[in-house]
């Protein structure tokens, strides 16, 4: 089988799994401590989480906190809900993004007052629209899940401040591949990192206090309750720590699996968003009149996606690509390709000649 769906999840790294293993003993071990038990194994725990944080803060900015969350959903919920006013007092608007993961965009809609931002054909949100008077809070994602477009997240966290607003970014399929920019909270997950599912952060600046949205045994300094596991945080750490010290060289085979992909997928397919401003593992396509369902099931070998991983099967059209000018037609003809540190030239090829094959058959 050949992977090409890193965006949804990518292969877990063996620095990673190496550095689990040790936090998996069963019985007779020495490291399945409980990291909050007082006793020396629970105070080993701890201290492996700690190692973790810090390795995962090593790819944040300065100045800020690592709370460890579930992932990346419940880092999000947790800074839009965590930030919310005083109950009785007005919320204000939540200004997001019209491609925001559905973390984001579900959320500030279940609050209330969200207002959506437009995005331009190419997938970039312009910071040039206006917000509401009354916005606390403007979350614009750093790379886009499902076409990879790269948004001015610089801009934005400076509007943001302007507005008196805080600045949330999802940086999700941004963190261990680029720098991560400037915001008061960034949300990632170690799935996307090739660290273990099941565990994500929550980055939170300095001087910035959030309310507690999870009561229980107050862990995660009073603000996520729930034993951690130091079998995850270790290989979310050591996901974290790999990623920092090869992040030029996955960047330039990403480049080259890129290039390579773009001359195999010629005239026939279309490239959604931008070419330029793009994270180049990421390679959304259409072609016009294409059954994708067809399509997968004709190239079963080839892991891609329709879309992205949490809307598969619902049957809707993509919102990211209707907001982007696409017909339903149209996005519903699209494919998502999705590349990356384990993936050779050698399955690109292989991949594109079985997609080529099976998309000319269908014409």
């Amino acid at each position: 089988m050949i992977y090409l769906d890193y965006q949804a999840t990518t292969p877990l790294a063996p620095e990673a799994r190496d550095a689990m293993l040790r936090w998996l003993d069963g019985p007779g071990g020495t490291a399945f401590g409980n990291p909050n038990s007082p006793h020396r194994m629970g105070r080993q725990a701890a201290a492996a989480v700690e190692f973790a944080r810090d390795q995962v803060a090593a790819l944040y900015p300065a100045g800020g906190r690592v709370i460890f969350t579930s992932g990346a959903t419940e880092a999000i919920n947790l800074a839009i809900r965590g930030t919310a006013r005083p109950e009785g007092e007005p919320q204000g608007s939540i200004s997001v993004s019209a491609i925001e993961h559905a973390a984001v965009l579900d959320t500030a809609h279940a609050l209330g007052r969200c207002h959506e931002l437009n995005v331009a054909k190419n997938g970039q949100c312009n910071t040039k629209q206006d917000l509401p008077d009354d916005t606390r809070l403007v979350a614009v994602m750093q790379v886009n899940n499902e076409i990879g477009t790269v948004q001015p997240t610089v801009d934005w966290h400076r509007k943001a401040k302007a507005a008196n607003a805080l600045y949330l970014c999802d940086a999700v399929q941004a963190y261990g591949k680029v720098e991560v920019t400037g915001a008061d909270m960034i949300a990632v997950s170690a799935h996307k990192i090739h660290g273990p599912k099941g565990i994500g952060a929550l980055w939170v600046r300095g001087g910035l206090e959030l309310n507690e949205v999870q009561t229980g045994g107050g862990q995660e300094a009073g603000l996520r309750s729930g034993t951690l596991s130091p079998a995850l945080c270790a290989g979310f750490g050591a996901a974290a720590q790999e990623a920092k010290e090869r992040m030029t060289r996955d960047a330039e085979h990403v480049e080259e699996l890129w290039q390579r992909a773009r001359a195999l997928f010629g005239q026939n397919w279309a490239l959604n968003g931008s070419e330029e401003a793009r994270w180049h593992g990421n390679l959304n396509l259409r072609q016009k009149g294409l059954d994708v369902n067809r399509l997968m099931s004709d190239c079963r070998d080839v892991m891609f996606s329709a879309g992205s991983a949490c809307a598969s099967g619902s049957g809707r059209p993509s919102h990211v690509l209707k907001a982007i000018g696409l017909s339903d037609k149209q996005a519903k003809s699209s494919i998502r390709l999705g590349f990356g540190r384990y993936t050779t030239i050698e399955e690109i090829e292989e991949a594109a000649h079985l997609i080529n094959a099976a998309a000319d058959a269908q014409r």
